[in-house]
């Protein structure tokens, strides 16, 4: 009967040490913090201050949910007036960076839309960073010519202008959705 009120007590506390890190602005749940690389240089969050910030985690080998995903991110980004628009940042972060360099994520990050970056870090350090997002992906076995695919989350992540995460939306979501969590974010 104690070793189960003790796993019981295990399983409440990290339920509520979840929910804790999750929680919206001001909770004070840790920085979500990166600094990546991108073809015109390095990417850090914190160089995003006072701008609302939409980050969006997959690669660019993926056959269907990261155009699609992206393609909704730019969407949204087209609905915003340019006064909105100057103060947004939107960022794809790659988990792939075998295969995704900083030249290969511009050029593909940009087909979608001129304003959102393509960044990427070392396989050590994109670890680390999706853990600490919550993102989730693995590289699956390659095929006999080499292909693999990347399963990861796809979730999209709106961050204020104090770098405190105040939404997440879950894959597909309107582009009218995303454009109004970016126009939350900026009024906060």
């Amino acid at each position: 009967m104690r070793r189960r009120t003790l796993i019981l007590l295990a399983v409440m506390l990290s339920v509520l040490l979840a929910a804790v890190l999750w929680l919206p602005s001001g909770s004070g749940r840790p920085r979500l913090d990166f600094a990546l690389e991108s073809a015109d240089g390095p990417v850090k969050l914190e160089d995003f201050r006072g701008k609302a910030v939409l980050v969006y985690f997959g690669y660019t080998y993926c056959p269907d949910v990261c155009p699609t995903a992206l393609v909704g991110h730019a969407a949204a980004l087209r609905q915003l007036r340019p006064e909105e628009l100057a103060r947004v940042s939107a960022i794809f972060v790659s988990v792939d960076p075998e295969r995704d360099r900083p030249d290969r994520l511009k050029t593909y990050a940009s087909f979608f839309h001129p304003s959102i970056i393509g960044a990427t870090a070392s396989s050590d350090e994109m670890a680390r960073i999706a853990h600490r997002w919550g993102v989730f992906y693995a590289r699956q076995p390659a095929d006999a010519d080499g292909r693999y695919t990347v399963d990861h989350s796809s979730e999209s992540f709106v961050l204020d202008g104090q770098g405190n995460l105040v939404a997440r939306l879950p894959h597909a979501s309107p582009p009218e959705m995303i454009a109004g969590e970016l126009r939350r974010a900026l009024r906060q």
